[in-house]
This record gives structure tokens, C-alpha cells and sequence, in this order.
């Protein structure tokens, strides 16, 4: 067991950083520092405390932040289609779980594990920040 435990710890330190790499190597988007807090017992973000919701929260990161109730946790993405230069069309729209950009080539990606939809060219899945629950407040950070 303890075997177990450590080879998961080994992982998740590894795929950790990992994603960071592949982060600041992003030329797209900006590894931008915030530090929110959300909390879901107003009605702005009520939608928050039922699994499969989300919602855009504007005026940080790249290009505002999706929050989603993933079920078991909730998960926070940059806004900003991370495969594009940051221009209007490359604010992702929600649509159910799917983030998707409204470029002439619009691409998708999943709202729950960050990765493109459709097209296997892509090569960034969405930017990630880390999330904290207490209670009914939800801080975002990195």
C-alpha cells in the first residue's frame, strides 16, 4: 500500500510539472497571476452548486474564466482559446460542457478535461487554474 501511495505521489508531481512546462510554453497566452473568490450562495453563481454548470466570469486572466461544476470538483479554465492569438472571436462561449471559440474555424474543447474536441492538430488544451473549495466559497488561483 504504501508502495502504491508513493508511486501515485511520483505522478501526480510529475504530470504536474509537466503541465506547467507545457503552459509557459503556450505563445498564446499569458501565464497571468489571479487570485479570485466566488461564492455560490449568490445568484450569479448559484448555478455553481449543481454538477454539469458553468459559467463565465469576466475581467481576469487572459480573457475572463470558465468555472465548471464538474461533479466530484469544481474546475476553472482561462477563457481564451489557447491555440489562437487573443483577438474578439477567441473568447470561448459556453455551450453545456463544451467551451468553443466563434472564429471562422471555431475550435471546441471540453469543459472537464481541457482537451480539444475536434481537431487533432491542436496542440494546447485549455490553461488551467488551480481551485479551492470552503464551503460555498470557491477561490481560483495560481
Amino acid at each position: 500500500m504504501k508502495k502504491m501511495l508513493l508511486l501515485f505521489s511520483i505522478m501526480v508531481l510529475c504530470f504536474g510539472c509537466a503541465d506547467d512546462d507545457v503552459r509557459r510554453e503556450n505563445p498564446f497566452l499569458l501565464d497571468l497571476r489571479i487570485d479570485v473568490t466566488i461564492n455560490t450562495n449568490l445568484p450569479q453563481y448559484n448555478s455553481l452548486n449543481f454538477p454539469g454548470n458553468a459559467i463565465y466570469f469576466g475581467g481576469q486572466g487572459n480573457d475572463g474564466i470558465i468555472v465548471v461544476n464538474a461533479g466530484p470538483n469544481i474546475l476553472a479554465w482561462d477563457a481564451s482559446d489557447p491555440n489562437e492569438i487573443p483577438r474578439g472571436c477567441t473568447r470561448l462561449q459556453i455551450q453545456g460542457l463544451v467551451g468553443q471559440s466563434t472564429c471562422e474555424t471555431p475550435n471546441a474543447y471540453s469543459l472537464i478535461d481541457g482537451q480539444p474536441l475536434e481537431d487533432g492538430n491542436l496542440q494546447f488544451g485549455l490553461f488551467n487554474y488551480r481551485v479551492e473549495e470552503n464551503g460555498n466559497v470557491i477561490r481560483i488561483f495560481n
